[in-house]
C-alpha cells in the first residue's frame, strides 16, 4: 500500500506542480497580454526550432555511441540501434514517472543483450555522475560570467543556514550508513552489498575502460549539442535573438535545472525561462512564448522517438 502511494505520489505531484505554474503563470495575464502570447507562437520563425531538433537527435546518437564504450568494457557487445532506442525510450517513460526511463533501458539491456540489470544500470548512473558534474561546470560558469544576475536570481533567495544543515544531515546519514555497510555482519546487509556488486562494476567502467577519451569526447560533444540546440532556439523569436553568450548559458542552466522540478520541466521550464530571461530586459509575454516553444517542440520528439522506438525495438533485435 505504502509502495503505491509513493508511486503515484511521485507521478502526481511533479504534474501538480507544472499544472499549477502553468494556471499562475497565465492568470496574471491580461487579455492583450495573451494576444500577445499567441502572436509571438504565430510569427515565430519555426525553422530554427526544426534545426534545434536535428541538433537533439545526433546529441541522442552521440549519448548511445558514449554508452556503448561502457558496455564493451564489461564484455557485453552492444549495437547502435539498440542503444538509441533504450535512450528514446527512457525519455519517453520519464514522462510519466521521473527517473523510471533509467530502470528501463537497463531492463532493455537484460531482454535483448543479456546484459545484468544491476551492471547495465551501474553504467547508466555512471553517465549521470559525469553528466552531473558537466552541468556543475556550467552552473560555475554561469556564476563566473554573470554573478549579478545568478546572485539575484538564485543565491538571495536560497536559504543559507536551512542548506547547511541539510548538508549536515546529509553527510552524517551518509555516513553512517557507510558503517553499517561496511562493519554490519547482517544477512539482509550482505545481500544488498551482494546486489549494489554488479552495481559498482558498471560504475568502474568510468576508471578501467580503454576508451576514455572517446567517452570524454562525447560527453563534451553531448553537452555542446544541448547548448547549441539553445542557443539556435533562441532565434526563433526576434525578442530572444540578441542575448550575450554569458545570458545564454545562464538561461541554459536554468533551464537545465527547470526540467527536474517536473516531468521533464512540464509548466517549470516556461516559468523559470520567462524569468531569467526576464532580467536579460526580455519581455515576460516574450518569454513564456519561449519557453513554451522550446519545451513543447522537444516533447514533441520525445514522444515521437519513443514511440518509434518502442515499434521498433522488437523488429530490429527480431531480425539479428
Amino acid at each position: 500500500m505504502k509502495k503505491q502511494l509513493s508511486k503515484w505520489l511521485s507521478i502526481l505531484l511533479p504534474i501538480a506542480l507544472g499544472v499549477y505554474l502553468t494556471l499562475y503563470t497565465y492568470t496574471k495575464f491580461s487579455p492583450q497580454q495573451l494576444l500577445e502570447i499567441k502572436s509571438y507562437f504565430k510569427h515565430a520563425d519555426y525553422k530554427y526550432i526544426v534545426l534545434a531538433l536535428l541538433i537533439a537527435i545526433i546529441g541522442n546518437m552521440s549519448r548511445a555511441f558514449r554508452w556503448k564504450y561502457s558496455l564493451d568494457h564489461l564484455g557485453y557487445p552492444t549495437t547502435f540501434a539498440t542503444n538509441y532506442m533504450a535512450i528514446n525510450i527512457c525519455y519517453l517513460l520519464n514522462l510519466t514517472v521521473p527517473k523510471s526511463g533509467e530502470l528501463s533501458r537497463a531492463v532493455i539491456l537484460k531482454k535483448y543483450n543479456n546484459i545484468p540489470f544491476d551492471k547495465g544500470f551501474g553504467t547508466i548512473v555512471a553517465e549521470r555522475i559525469v553528466d552531473l558534474l558537466v552541468l556543475l561546470v556550467f552552473i560555475f560558469t554561469a556564476f563566473i560570467l554573470q554573478f549579478s544576475v545568478v546572485k539575484s536570481f538564485i543565491l538571495d533567495k536560497i536559504p543559507v543556514e536551512k542548506v547547511w544543515i541539510a548538508g549536515l544531515l546529509f553527510t552524517l546519514g551518509t555516513l553512517a550508513i557507510a558503517l553499517l555497510f561496511r562493519f554490519s555482519k547482517s544477512k539482509w546487509i550482505k545481500k544488498i552489498k551482494h546486489k549494489l556488486a554488479g552495481l559498482r562494476e558498471g560504475i568502474s567502467t568510468l576508471l578501467y575502460m580503454k576508451n576514455k577519451g572517446w567517452y570524454v569526447f562525447h560527453t563534451l560533444f553531448i553537452w555542446s549539442s544541448y547548448v547549441l540546440m539553445f542557443y539556435v532556439t533562441l532565434f526563433a523569436l526576434p525578442q530572444t535573438s540578441f542575448i550575450s553568450f554569458g545570458a545564454v548559458v545562464t538561461a541554459f542552466v536554468v533551464g537545465s535545472i527547470a526540467i527536474a522540478f517536473t516531468n521533464s520541466g512540464f509548466g517549470s521550464y516556461p516559468f523559470m525561462i520567462a524569468k531569467i530571461l526576464a532580467m536579460y530586459g526580455i519581455s515576460e509575454t516574450a518569454g513564456i512564448a519561449f519557453g513554451w516553444i522550446v519545451w513543447s517542440s522537444q516533447m514533441f520528439l520525445v514522444v515521437l522517438l519513443g514511440l518509434l522506438s518502442f515499434l521498433f525495438l522488437p523488429l530490429v533485435n527480431r531480425s539479428r
